[in-house]
């Protein structure tokens, strides 16, 4: 059982009460099972609600939706959060969303939200970051993002950099691309790029008159310009004193408050100003357009260049931002800016929404995004709980003592003395954290687990063959002429992304490390690239995405023996570098004591480098491994998947059995996912492709066949590349045939539906090049390259009449039958084990039929849910009729269309839903198997002893061996004598929810051959 710690003193603030109340309510309810909807303008809260009477009777309890705050015009996604506290319009109002939650409540549902807390998006609609670039570091919201007014460019201090324009800064200015605007409604400047607006720092209003107004007419045609002598005075008496507010750069807190003071009265003497007086108008709309410059004068752009030099932002080329970018981003994306989440304000700024809606009871719980980007994930964590108790107990309006850092600890020894709330959180809370082979969440967070990405791998590792783990490596060395080392791999992409994407972030560190040089004598004579060299090959040779050491200063053994296995193997690889400097800086991230004679502020320093640093060392794995190394190394692409590892060849029944226990003891309602909006492949593709591992032989000999048929559709580019390159056209032919539409099989596929495939497979190899970053990449495109690539994948997909002279087209389609056939088996055993195993199924919109998505834009296209409702009718109706068995042998000899896997989901969640304790609750017991084929079942029990239930599920895997490729034979002749050790005590006669078939154990064991009879699954239940 997992542990909170302690420590004591917050009494008398309502949390020990709220707790005590909440216990004795119950606590709060926990899903049972979720499914995931990505929402949309063209897929709203009215959408939703219509959905509710599908997915109660397909058996989910919660909704579990993606993020509806207010987002950027057009979202597709959410991600891109302009407003915390503002739901987004495109999704619907308030209203529709409190319809959506009475809806669901009425039905005993819930809803679970998606939250965006790491980074805010940020342009024209922020109020926030507008305000920061008007004020720069005099802005009330300055401290709200991740920025260094510091930066290591001396000229750059006081400053932003946004690399927003599409060309360099001086090319824009004179091209008139950047354009000064006096904005009446407003009664403030502003310049404007394109779509871009980007405010003018009052301070400097001056300077868009060059100087201050002068007696002396001048004239545009026959209007005179120049205001009348009082105005005129007015005008310069109001200019003076915006000049004499404190500037920008001035943090000091009593000059800020002076000026957000001041400005408001300033502003709006200015609009009435040019409000009512014509002269005045006239006079700055002349001003504006000397100052923007005339086309071909160099010289006429001066004014609005002097303008722009004197504010709190630098315009700058958006390839500037890889090096010299100075405020933390969302990855590499330069216009998602980090928020600072641990300062307790900004907490408090962004959950006022999310806080309302608790108290509401609207939502239930929550799903919380890119939880590495933050600097102390523990404190977010349980500062959510401490707004949901605020939030239950005092309601949306009081406000108890949420903000104060340091108040973490004292509620987590509050929470810590509830025994009931260590193992269930008052909160539901779920972290998208992407653990490695091996890695486990940390104890301490106060949550309920994970959004399941480990599940998947785990799941899906069941299903791969390990002995064909060496075929295949030598197929793809041979097919692509590569050594094929993943360690490589994602050690190269991590140091390309350090150079290519993230270099600015790098220097920041290196800056900081040579501060804390300065001042130890030790040190000092560490050069600023012996520094930088030794930061970057430790975070390439860092094992996890990152360590949670925080402002505490405590380093778990966790962490301590991560940070050493880095270092050791960045010293391991750089044996000619000075061993000196990595031991240096692996001191400083295990926080150990400066040296004798350093400053009072050395461990200070210590601590904040060592923070930056594991801010950096996720987005570096993300980027590296996820968006790059997996389009690199291609050797079985199923594994290439968020959350798993491609070298972790298959999972062993012990393996899997083990995984299970675990998280059943320690995270019993965490989420178990197969297909998510982030994977980079569906379950369904994934599950096709495992079969390969069964088949490498035959695999084998048909990408050798369909590389010499294809060979004459490459194209030779002018500077002697082939297009696609080997590893390339390995990826495409595993591509092909994990995401190959069911009709390829029975040769039904029309015209159009060719045509959609064949552009969706373009779109996704477009993608995949581009993040491979080998041959090309998003910042450097080669338009040549992706014509060549598509033309080659036309040629491959011929039309109708072209078919005949493709070999390709032939071989391929006799070969998919047996891959979909035994891929379909090894799915609908997945499904069963994900809503079966401990933890919270999770189902991804639209796979409860087959479904072959790519990673996303693919995995977002409008799911055809009227199809749904009608097969689940169907079958519910068949169902009713009484007959099981009828329905499973109809769905058998029609498996293609889907409707088997929906039979399945229903069955399996309306049994969960029915024996809801056994699986919240229960234990998980894996069975022994015995026999000549028992590495071909995975079996375990469900059981509950307190209310006397227990179920038992097999399932087969490794099914193409298991039938050796005969896609129809009887099912019970394949398993000969293997057989199921029950728990004891199990009952004697047991019913198969599938199949409504009766099986008799025989002295407390089960024959593999009557358990799959006449279905190939089984969860059964005492009779």
């Amino acid at each position: 059982m997992r542990t909170s710690p302690a420590i004591s003193i917050l009494e008398g603030s309502g949390y020990s009460e709220c707790l005590d109340r909440l216990s004795a309510s119950g606590g709060v309810p926990r899903p049972l099972a979720t499914y995931r909807l990505q929402l949309s303008a063209d897929f709203r809260f009215a959408d939703a609600e219509r959905l509710l009477p599908y997915l109660d009777a397909l058996g989910v309890t919660h909704l579990y939706v993606s993020p509806i705050l207010q987002a950027r015009a057009g979202s597709t996604h959410g991600y891109d959060i302009t407003d915390h506290n503002q739901l987004n319009p495109e999704l619907g109002s308030e209203r529709d969303l409190r319809r959506l939650a009475r809806a669901l409540k009425q039905r005993g549902m819930s809803l679970i939200l998606d939250l965006v807390s790491n980074h805010v998006g940020v342009g024209n609609h922020n109020k926030w970051w507008q305000d920061v670039l008007e004020n720069g570091q005099t802005s009330e919201f300055a401290g709200y993002f991740d920025i260094d007014w510091a930066p290591l460019k001396e000229e750059m201090h006081h400053k932003m950099l946004l690399p927003v324009l599409a060309a360099q800064y001086g090319e824009e200015l004179e091209g008139g691309k950047l354009k000064l605007m006096y904005l009446q409604a407003d009664g403030k400047f502003a310049v404007e790029y394109y779509e871009s607006r980007f405010p003018i720092d009052p301070q400097t209003y001056p300077l868009v008159f060059a100087t201050r107004p002068r007696p002396v007419a001048y004239s545009t045609g026959q209007d005179k310009v120049l205001p009348a002598q009082p105005e005129l005075s007015e005008l310069r008496a109001l200019l003076s004193e915006f000049n004499e507010l404190p500037p920008h750069w001035d943090a000091d807190p009593e000059s800020a408050l002076l000026r957000r003071a001041r400005l408001p009265e300033l502003i709006a003497r200015l609009s009435d100003l040019v409000r009512n007086s014509d002269g005045v108008r006239r006079y700055v709309e002349a001003s504006v357009a000397r100052c923007n410059g005339s086309p071909g004068r160099s010289r006429s752009y001066d004014c609005l260049h002097r303008l722009l030099e004197a504010q709190a932002y630098r315009l700058a080329h958006w390839k500037v931002s890889a090096e010299e970018i100075n405020y933390r981003r969302f990855f590499d994306i330069n216009d998602l800016v980090g928020l600072r989440m641990e300062n307790p304000r900004v907490f408090a700024a962004t959950h006022q929404l999310i806080r309302r809606l608790l108290a509401e009871q609207l939502i239930s719980g929550l799903r919380i995004d890119h939880p590495d980007g933050l600097l102390n994930p523990r404190q977010y964590f349980t500062r959510l709980q401490m707004l949901y108790c605020a939030a239950h107990c005092a309601g949306p309006v009081a406000k108890p003592p949420l903000a104060p850092n340091g108040m973490e600890e004292e509620f987590q020894e509050i929470f810590g003395r509830h025994q009931w709330a260590i193992q269930r959180p008052p909160l539901y809370v779920l972290v998208e954290k992407i653990l490695q082979p091996g890695e486990r969440l940390p104890a301490e967070w106060p949550v309920d687990g994970s959004v399941g990405y480990e599940f998947a791998a785990l799941a899906n590792g069941l299903f791969i063959d390990p002995q064909g783990e060496r075929p295949l490596t030598n197929l793809y060395r041979r097919f692509t002429g590569g050594s094929g080392e993943l360690e490589e791999t994602i050690y190269s992409s991590k140091r390309l992304i350090m150079k290519s994407s993230l270099p600015s972030e790098i220097n920041v560190l290196t800056h900081m490390l040579a501060e804390i040089c300065r001042t130890d004598r030790r040190a000092r004579d560490y050069t600023q690239n012996a520094l930088r060299d030794a930061v970057r090959e430790i975070i390439a040779c860092f094992p996890v995405y990152r360590t949670y050491i925080d402002e505490r200063g405590e380093v778990s053994e966790r962490d301590r023996a991560t940070l050493l296995q880095a270092v050791a193997r960045a010293k391991r690889r750089n044996e000619s570098a000075p061993a000196a400097v990595f031991d240096f800086i692996r001191d400083i991230l295990l926080l150990e004591a400066p040296a004798h004679g350093a400053p009072a502020d050395a461990r200070k320093q210590r601590l904040a480098f060592t923070l930056k640093f594991q801010q950096l060392t996720g987005p570096v794995m993300a980027k590296s491994l996820e968006d790059t190394a997996f389009y690199v190394y291609n050797r079985f692409i199923a594994l290439n998947e968020v959350g798993a590892s491609p070298d972790r060849f298959g999972v062993s029944l012990q393996g899997f059995h083990q995984e299970n226990l675990e998280r059943g003891r320690d995270w019993p309602a965490s989420m178990l996912a197969t297909s998510t909006h982030d994977t980079k492949r569906s379950e369904d593709v994934r599950a096709r492709l495992d079969v390969l591992s069964e088949i490498p032989g035959a695999w084998s000999a048909q990408v050798n066949r369909w590389r010499r048929a294809n060979h004459v559709f490459k194209r030779t580019l002018g500077d002697g590349r082939s297009v696609p390159d080997a590893n390339e056209e390995y990826f495409l032919y595993q591509t092909l045939v994990g995401a190959a539409p069911l009709a390829l099989t029975k040769g039904k596929l029309d015209d159009a539906e060719l045509e959609d495939f064949s552009q969706r497979i373009k779109a996704y190899m477009t993608k995949a090049v581009h993040e491979a970053k080998v041959n090309l990449s998003w910042i450097n495109p080669n338009a040549e390259y992706v014509e060549a690539l598509s033309q080659f994948i036309d040629r491959i997909l011929a039309s109708p009449e072209r078919r005949r002279r493709n070999n390709f087209w032939k071989h391929f389609t006799e070969f998919l039958p047996l891959v979909s056939f035994f891929g379909a088996m090894n799915s609908l055993a997945q499904t069963l084990l994900k809503i079966t195993c401990p933890g919270v199924p999770d189902i991804y919109q639209g796979n409860e039929l087959w479904d072959f998505s790519l990673v996303d834009p693919d995995n977002r296209r409008p799911i055809d849910f009227r199809a749904r409702e009608r097969v689940l009718a169907e079958l519910l109706t068949e169902a009713n009729r009484g007959d099981l068995s009828s329905v499973c042998e109809k769905l058998l000899g029609h498996w293609p269309d889907g409707r088997i896997k929906m039979w399945v989901t229903h069955q399996a969640l309306a049994f969960r839903r029915e024996h809801h304790d056994l699986f919240m609750t229960g234990s998980y017991v894996p069975l022994e198997v015995s026999g000549s084929r028992r590495e071909h079942v995975v079996a375990f029990a469900r059981a509950h002893e307190e209310r006397d239930q227990m179920a038992i599920v097999a399932a087969p895997r490794l099914s193409c061996s298991l039938m050796r490729g005969d896609m129809r034979p009887p099912l019970a002749m394949v398993w000969d004598n293997t057989e199921l050790q029950l728990p004891r005590p199990a009952p004697t006669h047991l019913l198969n929810v599938f199949s409504g078939e009766v099986i008799e154990s025989q002295n407390g064991t089960l024959l593999c051959r009557e358990i799959f009879r006449s279905f190939p699954l089984a969860l059964l239940a005492a009779r």
